[in-house]
């Protein structure tokens, strides 16, 4: 028989009780902690934490800045047009409804492609368009069905357009839709947060280089949100502030005429004002539609740009590079007159030929120019003259001389894509062939850089820049496309100042005896036919550079193939005591300098100079070919 121990049994369930009670103290403790944590000191993060999932920030795209000519003649702004828009908190089946939708309105594939991936990068309160730049039927069709489609509405946005379609397209450049390579640019840019809901960006031209500015500042819509992630209200807005305007250099009726000028000639010109490096027209032809990349270009419309013979992608102005031929000799003359080479008196006696190592350089004209000095071996481009002038000067001598023009280097001009052009030397020649052999300079190949060929290679606006430099007697200044930048918000204009690149040392009495040559060229020499009765003096010099090797045989323009014929070549300023332009043409494949170059040249010098407006294309002069290799 066993006793009970009424007392122990107490204080065992007493201690059972304290321990029971403690533990459940200690639980509350921690609670209590957990709460004061969470409800005391951290209730500034989670009342953040709160807000940013009860309230959506909605980016605001801004209007972007608008670019106009000198005048004000609007060249890229933007316009109005309706969208249909899916919002997809709003819409359980976006395949059935876009199937739907189709039975009313116009939806292609890429238009599918491109709302699903919008879809991927969005948030669900988003609307996002499934249809751009809906006619007024179409959006009449639509709203007598719109009760059929909740979640889907007409919406009206700007889009950027190009009013004057192909014209100065190489210049303003294009927008489209963001990729990979424009958020690193954006990225690196520290602009991630202004572009949350941008879709374009500027890819060429004055559209991607003033990007940033022309872009603005996107605003912000903070919206309340339920758990569901749908919209319920507007709380607050901050309005975007639209991108700033550029106002440009450019002449717009100046480029219209210089671009007809062309016909259906592929080529480039660029005219700049020669006291202050503004571009007053900048050309490349033939041209394209920057309309058709806006909303993402269609793959026919590609296919036929990009496949082109004629490469209507390709910048020529700053992109192509080719040999100046004889509008190389005024520079050559003046590093003889600088270098001590030659005295302008100085004559030699050209018998059509130079012989040199063996081999015999001929002179375009058969039998020579007989007895020829400086002036004479401009006005009448003696190759002979100038075959003897690169031997006595040296390749080294010659790549110093014209480097301090710009020639060979790029010339920072507000757009990006430039080349850098081939201006030879001992040097270059070593870094740019990788065989001993290759890399050695011989003599034999000084003698046709004194004309512009061998291994020159050079950029239209490299040849205007040069150019200019001459005519402002040897002060060169940095070409520019951008006049000032206007701040849309406060209207302070941005005033982009002329940049003195350099002053060449130049003698003026140097600089007069080329000057003066080049005045004869268009008065008695090979550029007088196209400015016959100018009614202003003008100074030039016309170029024929060889597309392929003739190997010694005679050239003959219509038994080559039109893509292996000359290209045609001009400078020239105006007026020639106090020059206002400058400017350097190129024609691709267009034969004879005078032939093809000089009278666009005198089309938009005549409209510059004496306001004259050319009724028709330039014609190709075939009574001017002349011996202008």
């Amino acid at each position: 028989m066993e006793f009970k121990h009424p007392q122990e049994e107490l204080d065992r369930f007493r201690r059972r009780l304290g321990f029971a009670s403690g533990f459940v103290l200690f639980c509350f403790a921690i609670l209590l902690m957990r709460f004061v944590w969470l409800q005391i000191i951290q209730h500034g993060y989670y009342q953040t934490r709160a807000e940013e999932n009860r309230i959506a920030l909605v980016p605001i795209t801004p209007n972007r800045g608008l670019i106009v000519d000198r005048a004000g003649t609007v060249l890229a702004r933007n316009y109005s047009a309706y969208t249909l828009e899916i919002t997809p908190s709003k819409v359980p089946d976006f395949d059935a409804t876009i199937d739907r939708l189709s039975e009313i309105i116009d939806i292609q594939p890429r238009d599918r492609k491109r709302f699903k991936k919008l879809l991927e990068e969005s948030k669900n309160f988003e609307s996002l368009p499934i249809r751009t730049r809906l006619s007024d039927e179409e959006v009449a069709r639509f709203i007598a069905r719109r009760y059929a489609f909740p979640g889907v509405d007409i919406k009206a946005r700007l889009f950027r357009q190009y009013p004057e379609g192909v014209f100065a397209s190489h210049l303003l450049g294009y927008i489209g839709r963001i990729n990979a390579g424009d958020v690193s640019k954006i990225e690196d840019a520290d602009q991630d947060l202004n572009y949350r809901g941008t879709e374009h960006f500027g890819k060429t031209g004055l559209e991607q280089r003033y990007e940033f500015d022309l872009h603005g500042t996107s605003g912000f819509e903070q919206v309340e949100v339920d758990a569901g992630g749908r919209a319920v209200r507007t709380l607050a807005r901050t309005a975007p502030i639209a991108g700033s305007n550029l106002t440009l250099t450019i002449d717009a009726k100046l480029q219209h005429i210089a671009e007809q000028a062309f016909g259906d000639r592929r080529g480039a010109l660029v005219a700049i004002e020669p006291s202050t490096g503004g571009i007053l027209a900048f050309v490349s032809v033939p041209n394209y539609d920057p309309n058709l990349f806006v909303d993402g270009i269609d793959s026919q419309s590609w296919k036929e740009l990009n496949e082109s013979p004629d490469k209507p992608l390709v910048n020529r102005a700053i992109n192509g590079a080719y040999p100046p031929g004889s509008t190389f000799k005024p520079f050559m003359a003046l590093a003889a007159l600088e270098t001590g080479k030659r005295r302008p008196e100085q004559a030699i006696s050209d018998p059509g030929f130079f012989n040199f190592g063996g081999h015999q350089f001929r002179d375009d004209k058969k039998g020579g120019h007989g007895l020829v000095d400086m002036y004479r071996s401009i006005v009448q481009s003696c190759d002979t003259y100038y075959y003897m002038l690169a031997n006595d000067l040296g390749i080294d001598a010659i790549s110093n001389f014209m480097a301090q023009f710009g020639l060979g280097s790029r010339t920072g001009v507000d757009i990006d894509g430039e080349a850098k052009g081939v201006l030879p030397s001992q040097q270059w020649k070593k870094e740019r062939f990788k065989r001993p052999e290759q890399q050695k300079w011989y003599a034999g190949e000084t003698i046709s850089i004194g004309i512009g060929q061998g291994y020159n290679a050079y950029t239209p606006i490299q040849l205007a820049n040069a150019t200019a430099a001459l005519a402002n007697n040897g002060v060169m200044f940095k070409p520019h496309l951008v006049k000032y930048v206007t701040d849309t918000k406060s209207g302070e204009k941005r005033l982009i100042e002329p940049q003195p690149i350099r002053t060449i040392p130049l003698k003026p009495e140097n600089i007069e005896v080329i000057k003066k040559a080049m005045v004869g060229v268009n008065i008695e020499g090979t550029g007088a036919r196209a400015f016959a009765n100018a009614g202003y003096v003008a100074a030039g010099k016309t170029g024929t550079a060889q597309v392929f090797s003739l190997k010694g045989g005679n050239y003959k323009e219509t038994a080559t193939h039109e893509r292996l014929r000359d290209h045609a070549l001009f400078i020239a300023f105006a007026p020639a005591d106090k020059p206002t332009i400058a400017i350097a043409v190129l024609v691709e494949n267009g034969g004879f300098g005078a032939q093809a170059a000089a009278p666009i040249a005198r089309q938009v010098f005549d409209y510059y100079l004496l306001g004259k407006v050319p009724t028709a294309p330039a014609p190709a002069d075939d009574a001017a070919k002349e011996d202008d290799q």
